[in-house]
């Protein structure tokens, strides 16, 4: 018998939290992708492109990504370290916090206030609120690392501290700011240096909120649902720290053809292709798991999942990379390929491995199993069929435009205006939206699965007692 306390109320707490921003920042998606080809829905001075497009990303990204992770990461440190959390009162404050801040640093993007700053828009009374909660996060999270009655350390808690100590470092140098109001700031850095800092933290920021938590699932969950033991923990030790000492160079490639002194530039690009090798490190670690026993994906719902959602991690870990070198840059960047690349790991590799995790974590707080496997599987499809519909739309678009964009006549102008490539692209705007009711009915049965899972344990719960 463990002698420690689970503190499922935080966990079940930011779980629900997620899903809440998830239905929020999903429907604001919807909404954005319609406004592509129809005009008529952008509604000043609220809800027009500009401010839904930046509402939608962070809310995402932070609502559903951050606060999954604060959730899972809760659920697994106790396991982990075999102790309960060093201040559970904490935990549950700063789920409170959480859900303050999302709602109202949410409203403040739709109300036009936004430091201009990619994945950083957050004024700076925001920054500092964040700051103040990713404190409280790390003081728990790592005092129980660090007084934990486990003495090894799985390979899911070294992504975990990364994380944690990682997106601290990147979050506060990327925001310094000098305030010129409450609602104004600018940022501390300028020029060539501010773009340099700025993309530092922001390809940073998708390896430490969107790469190590979501290998830290992995590493954790695959097992646990295959009962299948990892393939290598030394590779998988490996992986981890080749990841973290290429990851933090490798900002420079989204500065490809810009002012940025060309030595960076070089760097960044030879850094990002170096990250191929840890990434399939984990993907490697993930299949050959599986290969002791294939028979789990037709056995076991999850497992799909987590294979589906390593492969798109693969594929992101060689498409990724590719877009840094200069002559693929010079076709796609600054196309529509980029949000098809993008999104090919929120909602593959990202929403895949968390809805997965959540899969398994509802049933065994509400000691249940989960109330449909077949709703899971229609899931499942859905969301895959709904992501390579969004992903390859927009590759097929990106690289028409660039195509357009840099076709000359023989006398050297441009052989198309801007508005006629414009005018290509709205058959595969339409189709992203098609791709994004898909994908979104598919989280609405994900939805509905959790919810009545906890319905049905909350009933056996209740049975149990009654019957005591």
């Amino acid at each position: 018998m463990n002698k420690y306390q689970y503190d499922y109320e935080t966990v079940k707490g930011f779980i629900i939290s997620a899903i809440f921003w998830g239905v929020v920042g999903l429907i604001a998606g919807l909404w954005i992708s319609i406004q592509m080809w129809n005009p008529d829905f952008n509604i000043a001075p609220y809800f027009t492109f500009g401010r839904l497009r930046t509402f939608h990303t962070n809310v995402l990204a932070y609502g559903l990504g951050i606060g999954a992770e604060f959730g899972i990461f809760y659920y697994l440190v106790v396991r982990l370290t075999k102790r309960e959390l060093l201040f559970p009162k904490l935990a549950r404050f700063h789920l409170y916090l959480f859900n303050i801040g999302v709602a109202l640093a949410g409203i403040s993007l739709l109300a036009g206030m936004t430091q201009s700053l990619e994945y950083a828009e957050f004024e700076w009374p925001f920054d500092l609120a964040i700051v103040i909660l990713w404190v409280i996060f790390s003081i728990n999270i790592i005092g129980t690392v660090l007084k934990r009655k486990e003495e090894q350390m799985y390979i899911s808690l070294w992504y975990i501290i990364a994380t944690v100590i990682t997106v601290a470092i990147l979050y506060i140098v990327n925001n310094l700011s000098i305030p010129a109001s409450l609602t104004k700031s600018y940022h501390l850095f300028a020029g060539v240096n501010s773009a340099n800092v700025q993309w530092w933290y922001g390809h940073n920021a998708v390896g430490f909120l969107f790469t190590t938590p979501i290998l830290a699932m992995f590493y954790y969950f695959l097992p646990k649902a295959t009962k299948l033991p990892i393939y290598s923990h030394r590779l998988s030790i490996i992986s981890f720290w080749s990841l973290i000492f290429a990851y933090l160079w490798t900002g420079a490639h989204h500065l490809v053809y810009t002012p940025l002194p060309d030595w960076i530039q070089t760097l960044g690009i030879a850094f990002t292709l170096f990250l191929i090798a840890p990434s399939w490190g984990s993907v490697i670690n993930g299949y050959f798991t599986v290969e002791a026993d294939w028979s789990v994906m037709r056995t076991n719902y999850l497992t799909k999942f987590f294979i589906a959602g390593i492969t798109f991690y693969g594929l992101q870990t060689i498409q990724g990379p590719s877009q840094g070198i200069r002559v693929i840059s010079s076709l796609i960047h600054y196309t529509d390929w980029v949000p098809g690349h993008v999104h090919m790991g929120t909602m593959g590799w990202v929403t895949m491995t968390i809805c997965a995790s959540i899969y398994y974590i509802i049933p065994h707080i509400y000691k249940t199993k989960i109330y449909s496997e077949k709703i899971a599987n229609i899931h499942f499809w859905l969301v895959l069929i709904g992501q390579l519909m969004f992903s390859i739309t927009m590759w097929i678009t990106g690289i028409q435009q660039g195509a357009m964009w840099k076709m000359t006549n023989p006398d050297g102008t441009l052989k198309y205006t801007f508005m006629e490539t414009l005018v290509r692209n709205y058959p595969y705007w339409e189709m992203r939206t098609v791709a994004g009711v898909i994908f979104v009915i598919g989280m609405l049965f994900f939805i509905y699965n959790v919810f009545m899972t906890i319905k049905k344990g909350k009933e056996n719960l209740s049975s149990i007692t009654a019957n005591a």
